[in-house]
């Protein structure tokens, strides 16, 4: 399944080998410009945001996209994603210790995080007696 990258970063290369493709050119420059935040957004601005990062998923031609960024960004576009029949999915990353002998005998360590997997996002809908279930699709 192909997997369109809509996070700011560059796609890592198990990344790439699990199935995501990174966007090139005006689209990602486009995609750059809706995930970025110079001020804080209202609650219209995050859902035009939202939809225009599903517009341009559906472009694509995406059943499934990578997202993470910004906390409040992500419960909409999991939802607008949703309304187009593009599954959300979360990268996930295993944190492993790498540790180097130093020459003068000290050690030097530094976590590297190394792609794991993905984790689909869950959709809260309203239940019985006004509470919200989640619904992982």
């Amino acid at each position: 399944m192909k997997i369109l990258n809509l996070t700011q970063h560059i796609a890592t290369p198990d990344q790439i080998e699990a199935g995501v493709v990174d966007l090139v050119g005006e689209e990602r420059e486009a995609l750059l410009r809706l995930l970025t935040f110079e001020t804080p957004p209202d609650f219209m601005e995050i859902w035009r945001r939202a939809d225009g990062l599903a517009d341009l998923a559906k472009s694509k031609e995406a059943e499934a996209v990578m997202i993470g960024g910004a906390p409040y960004l992500m419960g909409p576009l999991e939802i607008a994603l949703r309304k187009k029949d593009i599954i959300p999915l979360y990268a996930f990353s295993v944190r492993r210790t790498v540790e180097e002998a130093l020459p003068d005998g000290s050690v030097k360590k530094m976590a590297v995080f190394q792609h794991g997997g993905f984790v689909t996002g869950a959709v809260l809908e309203k239940g019985d007696g006004g509470l919200l279930n989640v619904v992982f699709m």
